[in-house]
């Protein structure tokens, strides 16, 4: 029995639960176990220097992993797409997000907006930054702690707007998710997985990669709401 150990970000954790089932029933005698913690708790704990055969982040995670040394150069795959959908806690209230214009208008007259530690997070500042609305709503934006979803915050009515990867707002009680942001404005992630340099067996690893970044993978993707990268 070959025993591979993962780390990687919140965002995939669900999808990687159901890939590494799907790979297990097609290579019986590979064991995987995937340890998901906040994206930049893994890429530290990477720098760290503690074992793992593979590490699955967003693609620019792993090419500055890649840089330090931390993960094999050559070795990352591709393996989805990930877009940013917009929640609101249950209730009556829904704001129109249809158009860029519609968004913005939300954002700021939303009392409190939630975002995330990861990638989107960074972009959607930048994004309105770009609105020129940044002055004006910092205050009132709440930044997740690593690993804590948004949809918690949302849920507990912490903040009355949030955003982060579909895949994290899907299934989560006490929200109702508006849908994805517009695709004037919409975000994509790209989330890779990598040989890690401390991995002892990375030709366990790569069928490993290779299988979740085939058609035979496609349609579960697409289930929890990213697509094939």
């Amino acid at each position: 029995m070959t025993t591979l150990r993962l780390i990687s970000s919140m965002a995939t954790k669900p999808l990687l639960a159901d890939l590494v089932a799907l790979f297990q029933a097609q290579a019986p005698s590979v064991q995987v176990q995937v340890e998901s913690v906040g994206g930049v708790d893994a890429a530290q704990r990477v720098q760290a220097g503690e074992t793992f055969d593979a590490v699955v982040l967003a693609s620019d995670a792993i090419d500055k992993l890649i840089a330090s040394g931390h993960v094999r150069s050559g070795s990352r795959v591709d393996l989805v797409h990930s877009g940013v959908a917009v929640a609101v806690p249950a209730g009556p209230s829904a704001p129109d997000i249809s158009s860029e214009d519609a968004l913005r208008q939300a954002v700021l007259a939303a009392p409190s907006v939630g975002l995330s530690t990861g990638p989107s997070g960074v972009q959607l500042r930048q994004l309105f930054e770009r609105w020129g609305i940044l002055p004006q709503i910092a205050s009132k934006l709440v930044q997740a702690q690593p690993g804590v979803p948004v949809g918690a915050l949302l849920a507990r009515g912490e903040v009355a707007l949030g955003f982060q990867q579909l895949s994290e707002m899907r299934g989560v009680a006490g929200i109702t998710v508006l849908g994805p942001m517009p695709q004037a404005v919409q975000i994509i992630t790209t989330f890779s997985g990598s040989v890690a340099t401390s991995c002892a067996q990375p030709e366990a690893v790569r069928p490993l990669l290779a299988f979740w970044a085939s058609a035979a993978c496609r349609a579960l993707k697409e289930q929890h709401g990213m697509s094939a990268a």
